[in-house]
């Protein structure tokens, strides 16, 4: 399962979702694993990093076929082979990517994937981190039949006026031939249909068909009531219909007022939590079942907002989040780097084909209310200042309908607050240093009213305190659950019911693993354990302290 819908009714599509046969480098021993999947499943590979090969067969049914091959997500760096051929080269294990094959034979290929985990200075982003970088093809793999002139995507803004909602559809198609083609759209979306105005595409380009109308009827997107449309459009030629594309959209608008987040008009407070996508069953390649589970927590507990820390997540995630009504902060992939690992020459392109690649793929999602990058990397230096501003120009030039921001552990000392349009920060008050929660959180405040940040939305994007899962002690002491009960209920006191903030999010939902290399002095059996839950999803004593706040200070803002 790829989405929770069906995306096409004309395209051909065929999942490979099943056994591939894997080799590790150097080993002769053929394995039989899952895709998707990680290779630390098996217990042989449990903590390997290195590289491998994945291999399966390929049946094409007729001669001169155009075969895409898209995969969602392969950990971390990938090589795509078919029948020897390379086809394509990626890199970033959260974000998706296409390999178009023209004129393919009927008969059987042989598909390779190449995967590469390592770190090393190829990599700027997959480094020894404080979660766990796991191999594999972790997302779900498609192959699609597509005509010489295909529906590459589409992407849907809405806009609120005086009498409903406005809506503009872009539609981005590529001709894939040597010659011009002449095609045209047809769209239909909440009642309404259109069809554009042919275009003639020049060979190997793409163009872009916009349709642009009022919706007096529809109903808006909100939290209470998560109201979706299918947004079809199919691609004309000779009078046929070629190829087609639906997304899943809604009718909502996201603007930041004055120091507050709007949705639709109206102030909105984000609670939630700093979630990973990590299993001690599954790794990162979470099934669909284990997803359900955790929105059902999450919502349980009073959650209405969710923070993909710290990379994009899997389709199916925001799927759900989509359909329930809960609010994402969506995250690009750079997590605690120094102005050192910034300064990697990959560091700027591997970052920039991210950002792209994140837009694009969930720029329809009308759970998504804010883009994060660069989490707590070297904002304190007039040098990672233009990592910053490069990255923010970028994704406002991707997408110009939703606010941007990102965390900063730089207290006192942050040169990038002028930046963002909603200013996050990390404080762990109670866990790293002792003291009052609200007098910590004061201070941040008053400093940040010091700085070009004063003015905009706040947000506490990470606060916390770890626990090893069924320790208790009566004392209370570090890494004990009643610990962690403790702070966060003082942190929840305090957060919520500061007039100041628009949002606070708590690390984390659950336990998840972390690299041993640099970390395993500073987190017990090298997990990150500060988890509501563990890794088994086995609820701390915190699970009831966050509840009962969470819930009341939602039915507060319900009221």
């Amino acid at each position: 399962m790829i989405r929770l819908f069906e995306q096409h009714y004309v395209r051909r599509v065929h999942e490979l979702a099943g056994t591939w046969q894997f080799q590790r480098e150097n080993d002769e021993r053929v394995y039989h694993l899952a895709v998707p999947g990680c290779w630390e499943q098996h217990p042989d590979l449990a903590a390997y990093r290195g590289r491998g090969e994945y291999q399966r067969t390929l049946q094409v049914a007729q001669n001169h076929t155009n075969l895409r091959l898209e995969f969602q997500g392969v950990s971390h760096t990938a090589d795509v082979f078919l029948d020897g051929q390379q086809v394509a080269h990626h890199y970033n294990a959260y974000t998706p990517f296409a390999a178009l094959i023209r004129d393919v034979a009927a008969g059987d290929h042989r598909l390779t994937v190449a995967v590469d985990n390592r770190f090393g200075p190829a990599s700027a982003l997959h480094k020894p981190n404080d979660y766990y970088t796991y191999g594999g093809i972790i997302r779900g793999v498609t192959a699609e039949v597509v005509p010489d002139v295909f529906i590459q995507q589409s992407h849907f803004t809405s806009t609120m006026t005086a009498t409903g909602w406005q809506g503009r559809l872009q539609v981005t198609v590529t001709n894939t031939a040597a010659t011009a083609q002449v095609v045209s759209v047809k769209a239909r979306l909440a009642g309404q249909k259109v069809q554009l105005e042919p275009q003639t595409i020049a060979g190997q380009t793409t163009a872009v068909f916009e349709w642009q109308t009022d919706f007096d009827q529809v109903t808006a997107w909100t939290p209470a009531q998560p109201q979706l449309y299918l947004a079809t459009a199919e691609l004309i030629q000779d009078g046929q219909v070629i190829d087609d594309l639906v997304e899943r959209v809604g009718f909502r608008q996201v603007k930041v007022v004055g120091n507050r987040i709007q949705l639709n008009g109206q102030s909105v407070f984000l609670q939630g939590f700093n979630r990973h996508e990590d299993s001690v069953a599954y790794g990162c390649a979470l099934p669909f079942q284990q997803i359900v589970q955790d929105l059902d927590l999450m919502v349980d507990m009073g959650a209405n907002a969710v923070r993909t820390s710290h990379y994009p997540n899997d389709q199916r995630f925001l799927d759900l989040c989509d359909e329930r009504g809960l609010l994402v902060w969506e995250e690009a992939h750079a997590r605690g780097l120094t102005l050192a690992q910034m300064q990697n020459p990959n560091f700027d392109q591997q970052c920039a084909d991210c950002n792209q690649e994140m837009v694009d793929a969930h720029f329809n999602h009308p759970s998504i209310v804010i883009w994060g990058l660069l989490n707590e990397c070297a904002s304190d230096t007039s040098a990672g200042r233009k990592k910053y501003q490069m990255q923010y120009q970028q994704i406002r030039q991707l997408d110009v309908t939703r606010p941007v921001t990102s965390a900063t552990c730089q207290h006192f000392k942050d040169q990038c607050l002028d930046l963002p349009d909603v200013v996050s920060y990390n404080l762990y008050t109670g866990w790293y240093e002792d003291g009052s929660v609200e007098k910590g959180n004061d201070r941040e405040i008053e400093w940040i009213n010091q700085t070009p940040g004063a003015g905009k939305p706040m947000i506490v994007s990470e606060f916390g305190a770890g626990a090893i899962y069924g320790y208790r002690n009566r004392t209370r002491c570090k890494w004990s659950e009643e610990r962690q009960a403790d702070i966060l209920g003082e942190c929840l006191d305090t957060y919520l019911n500061d007039p100041r903030l628009s949002g606070a999010f708590i690390w984390q939902f659950c336990d998840c693993r972390v690299t041993e290399e640099e970390w395993f002095a500073v987190r017990p059996r090298s997990y990150n354990n500060k988890g509501i839950l563990d890794e088994y999803r086995r609820p701390k004593l915190a699970y009831d302290v966050v509840k009962a706040k969470f819930q009341a200070h939602l039915k507060q803002l319900n009221q």
